[in-house]
């Protein structure tokens, strides 16, 4: 067991850059929270890479959990945690009851590029937000993050990021896996937590002035495109998040990523990844594969993930109503269908690593890959492997790839005899070392693994819609 500390000095962080910028919204954004008082906090994942962004990768271990477990302020930032209100459609049915009920917003820093990132945690306990929750996450719940956020991360997905996961010592009861079972505490890096239904609240409250000063934070701290000339400051943001959640929906359907629970509370206007719960990889290519099972409709079906967005944008849409005319709005959201088919292009370009032609030839390119893929029953992450630079193609695949040029590079990846994946069989084999034998060797290996894979695709593609 690692015992309490005491809160340390931070120490040897040259580039953190404190900015609390939240606070000038506090008031009616959130409350603040004391994090649970855990029987234990064992660090079972740092991750130094992320760290380094902020600063924040000299502290030693026991500064780490003394922060990130215990929730000792850092230094000029949050003085307390703050539990975010907001309203959402959880699988389009509105819900004005929810808000971080096993999280908070712990800190606010800025990276090397002047932008601003959140940390932010799940599983940190009960908050006004929690109901009937106990405020908790259970460790292979924080476990089966950081091996999304890694893949996805490699596979050039504008994610969160896993920052820390710690074990926390209680034993936990849940009716969808085995209990007790074991819990921990997660930290997350981001870019921001201003949700669509942050948006939603403020309409449902009829608050003008909070929502003129939520869009105008937005646009301050997740800078993007001007938007049409003229525009106001509404149709500016509606313009980007359109833009971000374009794109977002291509990157998933490249990786062949079901994210699983896309309600307007899970959607961030900064136009990252977050928030995984019963997320899934394709074993084959399926539109209709789902991987809640509760989501008895399909609505958050793999094919469904593109309209399920455009939807979570138009909830946007008309929150801004409260204070913006309807004809600007509508035109940005217009322009969800043209950008996601752009995206698509040049992000599946990038995986199967062939330079773009343009977005008709590479919509036609994708069209013949999802063929050979239903056809053939090759699931996606092993067809991006054996095509890899347009090799191995056969038939009306190798007729489609004749034009392309593969992309200047090579890594020995590329020839090995099989791809990583991140399938539910994959993760259940991890977790039954941990939970059997309390054996974290598979799991880091498996996180090594894949950002091998990472640099093996190279540089990711800029998100859409950001500064």
């Amino acid at each position: 067991m690692t015992e309490p500390v005491a809160p340390p000095a931070l120490t040897a962080a040259a580039a953190y850059r404190p900015s609390p910028r939240i606070l000038d919204l506090a008031g009616w954004l959130g409350d603040p929270v004391q994090a649970a008082d855990f029987p234990q906090t064992t660090l079972r994942l740092r991750n130094d890479a992320a760290a380094a962004q902020v600063g924040l990768d000299g502290l030693d271990d026991a500064q780490w959990v003394a922060h990130f477990g215990r929730f000792a302020p850092l230094p000029g930032n949050l003085p307390q945690p703050l539990a975010l209100r907001y309203h959402g459609h959880q699988f389009q049915v509105y819900n004005p009851d929810l808000g971080d009920g096993r999280g908070f917003l712990f800190a606010q820093l800025r990276d090397a590029q002047g932008r601003l990132l959140d940390l932010g945690t799940k599983g940190s306990g009960q908050t006004p937000w929690s109901r009937q929750g106990d405020g908790r996450l259970t460790l292979k719940g924080a476990m089966r993050e950081a091996l999304a956020t890694e893949m996805l991360q490699a596979l050039g997905v504008n994610t969160s990021r896993t920052f820390s996961v710690i074990e926390t010592g209680e034993a936990l009861w849940r009716g969808d896996e085995p209990s007790p079972t074991r819990s921990a505490v997660m930290v997350r890096l981001s870019h921001g937590h201003i949700r669509i239904g942050t948006f939603q609240r403020l309409l449902a409250l009829e608050a003008a002035d909070e929502m003129h000063a939520l869009i105008d934070y937005c646009l301050t701290q997740f800078p993007g495109s001007a938007g049409p000339d003229g525009a106001s400051p509404a149709t500016r943001l509606l313009n980007q998040v359109v833009e971000r959640l374009a794109d977002l929906a291509a990157q998933w359907m490249v990786a062949g990523f079901v994210h699983g629970v896309l309600n307007t509370d899970n959607m961030n206007v900064s136009g990252e990844s977050f928030d995984y719960g019963p997320w899934r990889w394709l074993p084959q290519w399926d539109a209709q594969f789902t991987a809640a099972y509760f989501d008895h409709q399909r609505l958050y079906a793999f094919g469904r993930q593109p309209q399920a967005l455009h939807w979570n944008c138009g909830q946007l849409a008309v929150a801004l109503r409260l204070v913006e005319q309807a004809p600007p709005l509508i035109a940005a959201l217009g322009r969800f269908g043209e950008l996601y088919q752009a995206a698509m292009a040049r992000r599946w370009c990038w995986r199967l690593g062939v330079e773009p032609r343009g977005t008709e030839a590479d919509s036609a390119l994708i069209a013949v890959c999802e063929a050979t893929m239903v056809q053939t029953g090759i699931g996606p992450d092993a067809f991006f492997f054996t095509h890899r630079g347009g090799r191995n193609a056969t038939g009306p695949l190798a007729e489609a790839l004749a034009a392309y040029h593969p992309v200047a590079g090579d890594h020995a990846y590329w020839s090995e005899p099989a791809p990583q994946t991140m399938l539910i069989d994959d993760v259940e084999t991890i977790w039954a070392q941990i939970a059997e034998h309390d054996d974290w060797q598979p799991f880091h290996a498996r996180l090594a693994a894949i950002r091998r894979m990472g640099q093996a695709h190279g540089p990711a593609l800029p998100p859409a819609g950001v500064g």
